[in-house]
């Protein structure tokens, strides 16, 4: 490094400032499958001291306002930001966050980027250092509340659903979410190593003590190769016909330290272009934007930023490759915001939201985070539309919503309310997880009013089987609640698919096999949401299920069981569909709120 920072008369203090705000794409973690079960599977603090090598937690509150407002000074300069960048860097190092070319190579990716977000924030400090230290410190939503205009008119009456006639209608419907492809996957490198990602040409060798990377995959904090994407779509197409297919993103891998933009887009034109090749021309497939796609990785600034630090280079892309399957308005708005509608049948429409407009690791989101795009006002627009026109309509997204904002949690939530007549289906991904997330009335809290499903990944990160998910909903009938009736979980079990590779022989066609389906697995009728709520209250009282469902989350390959403090954090995210009001736990018996809220800062 040059020369002191001779503006800072705290200079240690801010290297490891800077180091927190810019390397946290590195050192927390949106899956929480790679965390023990022991302090709570979910991670459960923004930061992990463990990982970090030093207690953060000595960060007092007038300590960080005072380097926050230093680094707000600091970047009125150009040339101080080149010397916050090596800082950052140099922190990165000096504290152990990652490997020295990690370090060096994650900084000079979000240094523009970051730092141009910040000068733009009108974040006080105690707003910031909310987020680092705690409530205490500040406001703990650093984004001021808002609120979204819903229409004046009243709300329907509601009718409780029913089960569907014995020979209703049924419609089959394929979900993938963060296939997580590493073009750089390596058969016998190391699968345990220092980097963020393994299993890759540049982890190594492994030792004799260590493990080496697997034909199809493998069991640790490695992505999957091009061969079991392939294999995993050429079941599924012979599993089919397909009603539709919904696809909520994540497509390249976790190496988000080296990552391109020409990289970006080819890794989306391999992956869009495989599904359609194996799924064929007469399926439609509705796909959303993971955090993932973008390079930084969650970076998207709203439309108002333009020019080469815009999404359009991301949007476009997926509207050329994704033409085959959505009309020109669908593209259009896509081409805007990375989000749109289209009627899948008559009487059902999908909405694909961008959630990383909600998403707290998009530090665009520093500068104005009311609406973003105003998707949840076009949101509510769309659902008044369909409500007149009797329609239902299905909402896919990445992040569930449960991990946004407060702010654009709430508005969200609220919209549900409003419309939970309307809307019969929440789809989501992210957490590589099988997980879900409830909704209830908002005058009683007690009334189950929807379910967003949180499906499995394709991906192994981290240490997890391949798999994907199958809906079952209710069919094309005049009538019909569109509600998911059932659905069924598959994977690829590693474990026996790998086994033969010893002997240099790998399986050539390997079977993914039937993990559970969810009416048998939990002895529920139906999927609704009242059945949700039921399951979630078995949860709380018979642990031999609760533990069943810990199996299942993790894609049938878990190491530990969860109990006390894991389990109550895992049923308060599973309660919960607003980030904000963490304390509704308390209105299930058997919940430990305060606990809860010790616990779980973010989950992402």
């Amino acid at each position: 490094m040059g020369s002191p920072l001779r503006w800072c008369p705290l200079p240690s203090f801010l290297l490891l400032f800077g180091a927190l705000l810019v390397t946290t794409p590195l050192l927390g973690s949106c899956h929480p499958a790679q965390t023990s079960a022991r302090p709570g599977p979910v991670i459960l603090e923004r930061f992990n001291p463990n990982v970090l090598g030093f207690n953060w937690r000595n960060l007092t509150c007038p300590l960080c306002k005072t380097l926050f407002t230093i680094v707000d000074i600091a970047l009125l300069s150009d040339t101080n930001a080149e010397r916050v960048a090596r800082a950052v860097e140099e922190a990165c190092i000096r504290l152990h966050l990652a490997e020295e070319v990690v370090c060096h190579e994650i900084t000079e990716l979000f240094r523009d980027d970051f730092i141009r977000a910040l000068q733009e924030s009108l974040l006080w400090p105690s707003e910031a250092c909310a987020l680092l230290v705690g409530p205490a410190c500040g406001k703990f939503d650093i984004y001021a509340p808002w609120n979204i205009t819903l229409p004046k008119g009243p709300k329907p009456p509601v009718t409780p659903p029913s089960p569907p006639k014995p020979g209703s209608p049924q419609s089959r419907v394929l979900f993938l979410t963060d296939v997580h492809w590493d073009r750089e996957y390596q058969v016998g490198s190391a699968a345990d190593c220092k980097e963020p990602l393994c299993c890759r040409n540049s982890s190594g060798t492994p030792s004799w003590r260590r493990r080496g990377a697997g034909y199809w995959g493998t069991y640790s904090k490695c992505d999957l190769p091009l061969r079991t994407v392939e294999s995993l779509l050429e079941n599924a197409a012979r599993d089919g016909p397909w009603d539709w297919v919904y696809w909520t993103g994540d497509i390249p891998a976790h190496n988000i330290w080296s990552q391109t933009r020409d990289q970006q887009l080819m890794e989306l034109t391999v992956i869009s272009r495989l599904v359609h090749k194996h799924l064929g021309p007469n399926v439609t497939v509705y796909p959303a934007v993971g955090n993932h796609e973008s390079t930084p990785v969650n970076s998207f600034p709203p439309p108002f930023i333009h020019g080469n630090r815009s999404s359009g280079w991301l949007y476009g892309a997926m509207a050329e490759e994704w033409a085959p399957w959505l009309p020109e308005p669908a593209l259009k708005t896509l081409r805007y915001g990375g989000f749109y509608t289209v009627e899948i049948q008559p009487g059902l429409r999908v909405v694909s939201l961008n959630m990383n407009f909600c998403a707290r690791e998009n530090f665009w989101l520093m500068v104005n985070s009311t609406d973003p795009a105003n998707q949840l006002q076009w949101l509510v627009h769309i659902l008044q539309d369909s409500e007149e026109k009797g329609e239902k309509v299905h909402i896919i997204g990445h992040i569930p919503p449960g991990l946004c904002l407060g702010s654009w949690s709430w508005n969200y939530y609220h919209i549900i309310n409003r419309y939970e007549s309307t809307v019969t289906g929440q789809f989501f991904g992210h957490t590589h997880l099988d997980e879900f997330q409830m909704f209830y009335d908002e005058e009683t809290m007690t009334r189950a009013v929807g379910v967003a499903f949180v499906a499995p990944s394709v991906t192994t990160y981290v240490n997890l089987n391949p798999g994907y998910r199958v809906y079952i909903v209710d069919g094309n009938y005049k009538g019909s609640s569109r509600l998911v009736l059932d659905h069924e979980t598959y994977i690829l079990n590693l474990t026996e698919v790998n086994r033969p590779e010893v002997l240099g022989n790998p399986v050539k066609d390997p079977k993914w096999t039937l993990l559970y389906r969810a009416t048998e697995a939990y002895g529920l009728p139906t999927m609704f949401p009242s059945d949700y709520d039921l399951l979630l209250r078995t949860f709380i009282s018979n642990d031999r299920v609760f533990q069943k469902f810990w199996y299942l989350r993790h894609k049938g390959h878990v190491s530990e069981v969860c109990k006390e403090s894991c389990k109550t954090t895992i049923l308060c995210f599973l309660q919960s569909g607003r980030s904000d009001q963490l304390e509704q736990c308390d209105l299930i018996h058997g919940f430990h709120g305060n606990m809860v809220r010790a616990l779980r800062k973010t989950l992402c």
